[in-house]
């Protein structure tokens, strides 16, 4: 499925969620697929757990900044 089919399912989604269900739907359905979304990509590999919770290195190798 190529990812312009799934923008379009997407934004069906949340269009039906924010004409039937108000602003509270459209909210909570658009965070539960940014959680599925982030799920999928856990999953296949794409993205580390880890890499929610390290933070950037700048400065020397002992993460010191000057």
């Amino acid at each position: 499925m190529s990812m312009a089919v799934v923008g379009l399912v997407a934004g069906m989604a949340l269009g039906f969620a924010a004409y039937f269900g108000g602003f509270g739907a459209f909210v909570l359905v658009a965070a539960l697929g940014a959680v599925g979304f982030m799920a999928g990509r856990l999953f296949e590999g794409d993205l580390e757990a880890g890499d929610f919770f390290r933070t950037p290195r700048t400065g020397d190798r002992d993460g010191r900044r000057r």
